[in-house]
């Protein structure tokens, strides 16, 4: 950049050289390729990743449920003395229960906002042998046994 200046020592204006560039703006074919190969192993590498996750994240969901309703059940049973029967179910955590065990101090306000269903839209199973408890679901396949996705998640298990 100049400045000229008068006598008085003043800068009176300024004047830029421009410098023109003799390559033109954007990019080059080769440049261009070179992301669109970064992308392509990238993509490559992460894609199989999340595409095979939603199988673990219902197993996940299901096994944090599965503890959600362990601890209500703690709970019932420290008001009531007693876990609720086979025959009056999870229902029991959301609802005062009818029958044999009668509860001592049901919560009016219930141990669970609503039995939930495990992320393959079946109900979680619940069975009362005494003093020992299993509430468990039945995995993908909606079947007794299975591997993997499939395999039965038991409270007992976690």
């Amino acid at each position: 950049m100049m400045c000229e200046r008068d006598e008085n020592r003043r800068i009176t204006g300024f004047s830029v050289k421009q410098s023109v560039s003799k390559r033109p703006l954007g990019f080059t074919l080769i440049e261009i390729m070179v992301v669109v190969v970064i992308l392509g192993v990238l993509g490559a590498l992460i894609v199989p990743n999340i595409v095979g996750r939603p199988d673990e994240a219902r197993v996940t969901a299901a096994r944090s449920d599965l503890q959600q309703i362990g601890n209500a059940l703690d709970l019932y049973r420290m008001d009531n003395g007693h876990y609720p029967s086979t025959d009056q179910g999870l229902e029991a955590l959301v609802q005062k229960p009818a029958g044999y065990p009668e509860p001592r101090r049901w919560n009016p306000d219930g141990y669970l906002k609503r039995v939930p269903v495990d992320p393959w839209g079946e109900r979680y199973l619940y069975i009362n042998e005494g003093r020992d408890y299993d509430v468990y679901s039945l995995g993908a396949d909606r079947r007794e046994g299975g591997d993997d996705v499939d395999k039965d998640l038991k409270l007992s298990d976690i």
